[in-house]
């Protein structure tokens, strides 16, 4: 078994996603007055821990069919060409690019977020929450959380319902929640 990397107090190897124990979750606001909340059903995400954060890295898939709004003909109209056109762009793909320890357990994470055919960076900050031996299978699981902002327009989704002078029915920033857990290598 490895030690823990100095920056990152967790065993080296690839710490798969527990998908049961995480969620990826984002926030809009609509029409300016207030947020409609959803979350992706369906992701995957590995946590590769190396000798140290510049050896370390995350990526993760999402499946963009698996959006839900609580209200299916939003979900149905999201999965669109208006939004992710999911036939052709089924899911969204992050990979990690660099991780900064900021102390305290926060870190930054920057990496590439591809969606839509767009790649751009996008920063994450985030926290590791501490890691606990699991009773229900007496594994090691990491927790963190992460947030997050990205432009909707900049990644090619920016259908819009005008109304009134100067307003839209959509914003245009999209707040990022994350709450996950990986379990430590076999």
């Amino acid at each position: 078994m490895s030690t823990a990397t100095a920056a990152l107090p967790l065993v080296a190897g690839v710490w798969p996603i527990d998908p049961v124990h995480s969620n990826v979750e984002f926030t809009v606001r609509h029409m300016g007055i207030s947020k409609v909340r959803g979350r992706f059903n369906k992701f995957n995400a590995s946590l590769t821990v190396g000798d140290s954060l510049e050896t370390t890295q995350l990526s993760a898939s999402i499946e963009l069919a698996s959006v839900d709004t609580n209200d299916e003909q939003r979900d149905g109209h999201l999965q669109s060409a208006d939004f992710f056109t999911t036939e052709a762009n089924p899911s969204m793909e992050f990979a990690s690019t660099s991780i900064t320890d900021n102390g305290d357990g926060e870190y930054t994470l920057i990496g590439d977020l591809s969606l839509n055919g767009v790649t751009k960076p996008i920063t994450l900050a985030a926290e590791f929450n501490g890691a606990e031996t699991y009773p229900m299978d007496q594994k090691v699981h990491a927790g963190f959380s992460a947030k997050g902002t990205l432009s909707r327009k900049e990644y090619g989704v920016d259908f819009d319902v005008p109304f009134g002078v100067d307003k839209v029915a959509i914003g245009d920033k999209v707040a990022i929640e994350l709450e996950i857990q990986f379990t430590q290598p076999e």
